[in-house]
């Protein structure tokens, strides 16, 4: 009967008010009087996405290896009760849950939003081509494992406070394209794609909203502060630029709308604005190339329930 519930709330056939979760669907969610965390939160997007939370009444935690001078500048001219800066590695998993311990400790509770936007665009040091690397890319450790792994630890101090949040990923233009030039960094982010696909469901199901905006290219230091010819390879000069902003506003709106629900992913350019994948709560009916039973998810639910509840260890 289970089986046959999950099945039926897929693939629409029943009222969409019997198919709510005990915990989700995250609804009428605003960014004020929230707790944000932004990795790669000291320059760019990162960067743009903690001051307009933080000016939008939220308490900000930036996690990044450094500030620069405009964010820093900002955060000094700030109370370090409502924003802070912790020197974050996001290579490293025990520095990607130290930061959110920081939040713990210095507003009290885990962050309610969590904004993994730190990237890379494959530079000299790791890259397909030059393939310099003896052991991994550590451009997927930062454009993959990064945010993958951040959305975890997200997903256990959310249902640690027993409470709904939201996962706003950055992925690009290149996570629903091809480019030969740079294969690795569009490899990176269709797997950033892919994973906010799969976690629809946690929406309904748990109260954790993940969701993922694709920026065409925007102004930022991921073009310019190089000491390669990536940029003028790339013709980053002729490129038509949005300012991180942007970016940042697009983030701001698909954390707080009801409209973008887990799993939706929205293009985000100089000249539109469009939803790539649709949400949960918009996928029913949709064609389906590999029809298959439902996973038996009694596993997955029995390990969130040990999560729950549980005090997150500082």
């Amino acid at each position: 009967m289970l089986k046959r519930f999950q099945y039926l709330r897929w693939y629409g056939d029943i009222p969409s008010e019997l198919t709510m979760g005990i915990y989700g669907p995250v609804r009428g969610y605003s960014i004020k009087s929230k707790v944000v965390l932004a990795t790669g939160g000291g320059s760019g997007i990162g960067f743009a996405f903690a001051r307009l939370c933080h000016e939008k009444g939220a308490r900000v935690i930036i996690g990044d290896l450094k500030l620069t001078p405009e964010a820093q500048e900002y955060v000094s001219s700030q109370s370090k009760s409502e924003i802070v800066f912790e020197s974050c590695d996001v290579t490293s998993w025990e520095s990607l849950r130290n930061v959110i311990t920081s939040a713990v400790k210095a507003f009290g509770e885990v962050p309610d939003i969590y904004a993994p936007v730190a990237g890379v665009l494959d530079p000299s040091w790791s890259n397909f081509w030059d393939d310099s690397e003896e052991d991994s890319y550590k451009t997927v450790q930062i454009n993959i494992n990064h945010p993958i792994k951040l959305a975890r630890l997200a997903i256990r101090a959310l249902l640690s406070a027993q409470k709904q949040g939201v996962v706003c990923l950055v992925a690009s233009t290149a996570g629903i394209r091809g480019n030969f030039f740079a294969p690795l960094y569009a490899a990176t982010k269709h797997a950033v794609v892919g994973f906010t696909k799969s976690m629809g469901q946690a929406d309904p199901d748990e109260g954790v909203k993940i969701v993922c905006v694709l920026p065409g290219t925007v102004k930022s230091n991921l073009w310019e502060d190089r000491d390669d010819d990536v940029a003028m390879a790339t013709k980053y000069s002729e490129r038509k630029l949005m300012p991180p902003e942007t970016i940042a506003d697009m983030m701001a709106r698909m954390v707080e709308g009801d409209q973008y629900s887990g799993g939706t992913c929205v293009l985000k350019t100089i000249a539109e604005e469009r939803v790539v994948e649709e949400g949960w709560d918009k996928a029913a009916g949709k064609y389906d190339p590999s029809p298959r039973p439902e996973a038996d998810l009694s596993h997955l639910k029995g390990v969130l329930a040990t999560e729950r509840g549980r005090q997150w260890e500082t």
